[in-house]
């Protein structure tokens, strides 16, 4: 059946869209695991702005779905989905399907919608002048409402860890209220013939959709693969091609700082000026740095991974490190 202009809108625009909603679910899932401390307003402006963006996307797209027809007056019915606040688009939705949300789970719309309206400009006003940290204080709010914890005197000098508990906790409720929202989007498309739900295989939409965000399990994967790395005794073309470059000398008294670069920028951030100082006394600077952009490429083939073809490889325009 040929799908008309509203439909292919719905199928396949709208599919993007879920992808792109999807994406920046999973990004504020994933910073706000990797957050040691709960304490700057660019890590938590960064973690709010991207949640708040891709819960109210899949808000639209839920809309969209269940509220459009043919008659409708586009220019109007377009103009109604320019708001940011995710109450107005949840009640929308609730009007035509059966949201069964937590109290939790509707505070923390709230929380978004008071970030993207008032707090995402506020410090362009000269009034927050003595307003200090408005990202923190909604953040500790809502914990220590819904988890009936005490965060203690929010502005001590030595912080506030952000917990296995609170990690926890806000990756439930934001993949608890996507999930949700997901479900209503899959029914009505299969509802009208259209295929809008589809989801692109390993894509971050995906994880959060369908594969709840399991971040903590994403970590889990990369020390297992790190102790895989450090202990087999089995070789191949790429292992004995990895073997062969010679280690740097980091500081082996700082192997918990360098592990903390698989999970965190801030480590990473830290830890590259030693990177660069050791590549001071690299003699060949280039033809490490080719040796090095060869691992994780793909298409690359290594003697004994293929008797045949030894190894070419795709890793052109590797710079030396910039200088800072």
């Amino acid at each position: 059946m040929q799908m008309n202009r509203s439909q292919l809108w719905k199928n396949f625009r709208l599919g993007e869209e879920l992808d792109v909603s999807g994406t920046f679910i999973y990004n504020g899932l994933r910073r706000f695991h990797e957050l040691g401390k709960l304490d700057y307003s660019a890590d938590l402006f960064e973690v709010f702005y991207q949640l708040s963006v891709g819960i109210e996307r899949l808000m639209k797209i839920a809309i969209v779905l269940l509220e459009h027809d043919d008659a409708s007056d586009q220019e109007a019915f377009e103009k109604s989905l320019s708001t940011h606040n995710h109450q107005a688009l949840l009640a929308r939705i609730q009007k035509r399907a059966d949201l069964k949300l937590s109290n939790s789970d509707n505070a923390f719309l709230h929380l978004l919608t008071r970030f993207y309206e008032n707090l995402r400009y506020d410090r362009f006003s000269l009034n927050s002048s003595f307003a200090l940290g408005k990202e923190k204080h909604e953040l500790f709010d809502f914990l220590e409402g819904q988890l009936k914890v005490e965060l203690g005197e929010r502005s001590s000098i030595f912080g506030h860890e952000n917990t296995h508990q609170y990690k926890k906790f806000i990756r439930k409720v934001v993949v608890k209220i996507a999930s949700i929202l997901y479900d209503v989007i899959e029914e009505r498309t299969r509802s009208l013939g259209l295929y809008t739900y589809e989801l692109r295989y390993a894509s971050k939409a995906e994880t959060v959709f369908l594969g709840k965000a399991d971040i903590p399990a994403e970590d889990i994967l990369w020390k297992e693969l790190l102790v895989f790395f450090m202990n087999t005794k089995e070789t191949s073309g790429y292992l004995a091609f990895i073997r062969g470059i010679e280690p740097l000398g980091f500081d082996p008294g700082l192997v918990p700082d360098y592990l903390d670069c698989f999970q965190s920028y801030s480590a990473r951030a830290q830890v590259v000026d030693e990177l660069e100082t050791l590549y001071e006394d690299v003699p060949d600077k280039g033809d490490r740095l080719r040796m090095i952009g060869l691992i994780g490429l793909p298409n690359v083939y290594f003697p004994g991974d293929d008797e045949d073809e030894g190894f070419e490889d795709e890793a052109d325009g590797f710079d030396d490190p910039p200088d800072r």
